[in-house]
């Protein structure tokens, strides 16, 4: 199998945004390639488990992808791999969804399949471990490259497939459906799934990973906010305001201090109980992961010592304050001298480098926000003397603080 790498990459690839992925014979039971949950949840109404691969997906034609929705908005891709002649492939990849699933949407579908009352939250459980895969995610793009590489050729057919199911026999029963032992072990699968998501979620931020968003695309949706309350607006909110106390947890493992965590936290918070619509939720909780992340990044005082940590930590607190070596060593009962020495080695500045770049990136903050006189903006960054801050401020920017104003103002007005 002469293309085995990019086929392992494109399948470790997708299992990363939660996808099933694999690559079977076709002689193989179908319960190899489907999701175990999803046959305990829907019972028969999904597929026989004995079923082979090849009785499941029919005759394969070379060079073609195959794209299928099931009767319960289930999505799947797959396709029969170019083999040696001793062996025949087909990759399977799925379920996903390619779009968000309302919870009306959810209790029509578990009306119709024969999902009983009490088992719905299992069967929306499930639902919500699922991962959206839109038409123009990346994930479609790269399995598109790899059947070009692995067919020579940017022209493959693309067939869709309709997989309809038998209905259930009666409507809604108890008796199939009940609050069985096992109906509980499936519950708690779903729960499982969706909570290990969460979690390497809040594994990220404590990284600061923000190249990880697209991981976790699937999880800011409608359907995926856990369903506490009737209303979907106010449940959202329930979420979001859940998430915001994780992720603030996770960026102070990240070693963000509260000093920094505060003011985030709670400008989310104020924003959260302001929406007023399920597609703001999960924009807002996007921008939440992405805040948290730079947080990490920008503040992680991990690597630093108690000493440096501490004297950072009063430097951004108060620009204005008593900001001399000497002070700085005293409020934590060390010499002056081993301060400077341990700040330069751990930070790559002395104290009084970074002060100053502290003084000016607040500076041209306030001048580029606000429309405080250059003097007071020189008293906000603890510089007294206004020809001092203006000489400092040209030195570091190469304009006069006027001159940073007015090119801010241009730029807006452009």
């Amino acid at each position: 199998m002469f293309y085995k790498n990019e086929l392992d990459f494109l399948c470790d690839t997708l299992r990363k945004r939660h996808i099933r992925a694999s690559y079977v014979s076709p002689i193989e039971p179908i319960s190899s390639v489907f999701d175990p949950i999803l046959h305990d949840i829907i019972m028969s109404h999904t597929f026989d488990p004995e079923e082979s691969v090849q009785q499941y997906v029919g005759t394969l034609e070379p060079h073609t992808m195959y794209k299928t929705t099931d009767d319960f908005k289930l999505c799947y891709i797959y396709l029969l791999l170019p083999s040696m002649p001793e062996q025949t492939s087909i990759f399977f990849m799925g379920p996903y969804l390619a779009a968000p699933i309302s919870s009306r949407e959810l209790l029509e579908l578990g009306e119709r399949i024969g999902i009983s009352p009490k088992s719905q939250r299992y069967f929306e459980e499930y639902y919500s471990s699922i991962p959206i895969i839109y038409e123009n995610d990346a994930m479609i793009t790269m399995v598109d490259t790899f059947c070009e590489r692995i067919w020579g050729s940017a022209s493959f057919a693309i067939v869709d497939v309709n997989k309809q199911y038998r209905q259930p026999e009666s409507p809604i029963t108890e008796a199939t459906h009940g609050e069985s032992f096992d109906d509980i072990l499936v519950n708690m699968r779903a729960m499982e799934k969706r909570y290990e998501f969460e979690n390497e979620m809040i594994r990220a931020v404590s990284l600061g990973q923000m190249h990880k968003e697209s991981l976790f695309s699937g999880v800011f949706s409608e359907y995926t906010f856990e369903k506490r309350v009737s209303d979907p607006v106010r449940n959202s909110k329930n979420y979001g305001i859940i998430m915001n106390t994780l992720l603030r947890k996770a960026a102070e493992q990240g070693g963000v201090h509260p000093l920094y965590l505060d003011r985030v936290s709670s400008e989310f918070a104020v924003k959260i109980e302001q929406l007023s619509s399920l597609s703001e939720s999960a924009t807002l909780m996007k921008d939440m992961f992405r805040s948290y992340c730079r947080l990490v990044r920008k503040h992680s005082m991990q690597k630093f010592s108690p000493a440096v940590q501490k004297t950072i930590l009063i430097i951004d607190s108060d620009l204005s304050a008593d900001l001399s070596l000497s002070s700085l060593a005293e409020s934590q009962g060390i010499s002056a001298g081993y301060l400077s020495t341990v700040f330069k080695k751990e930070t790559g500045k002395t104290v009084s480098e970074y002060i100053r770049d502290k003084r000016i990136k607040h500076a041209t903050h306030l001048l580029g926000t606000t429309h405080l006189q250059i003097q007071t903006v020189a008293l906000h960054c603890g510089i007294m003397d206004v020809q001092y801050f203006s000489k400092i401020f040209k030195r570091q920017t190469g304009k006069t603080p006027k001159e940073y104003r007015e090119s801010i103002r241009i730029k807006k007005n452009v």
